[in-house]
């Protein structure tokens, strides 16, 4: 759940400056939301999910 949340507000961050920046403009956005929204309720949001958490999982074992 942590991880997931924190995803998502990184997302939310990154779409925040693309639109103030002028980089995307808010019909795109709109759309990148609500794909990512209808995406979630599919059957593909598992193996989504397990992909993830197996990258954050990686990046978490990397030692410096």
């Amino acid at each position: 759940m942590a991880i997931s949340l924190s995803v998502v507000l990184l997302l939310a961050i990154i779409l925040v400056v693309l639109l103030r920046g002028g980089s995307i403009k808010a019909g795109p956005a709109i759309v990148a939301v609500l794909f990512g929204f209808f995406l979630a309720s599919t059957g593909m949001a598992p193996s989504i999910n397990r992909f993830l958490n197996s990258i954050a999982d990686t990046i978490n074992s990397i030692n410096f």
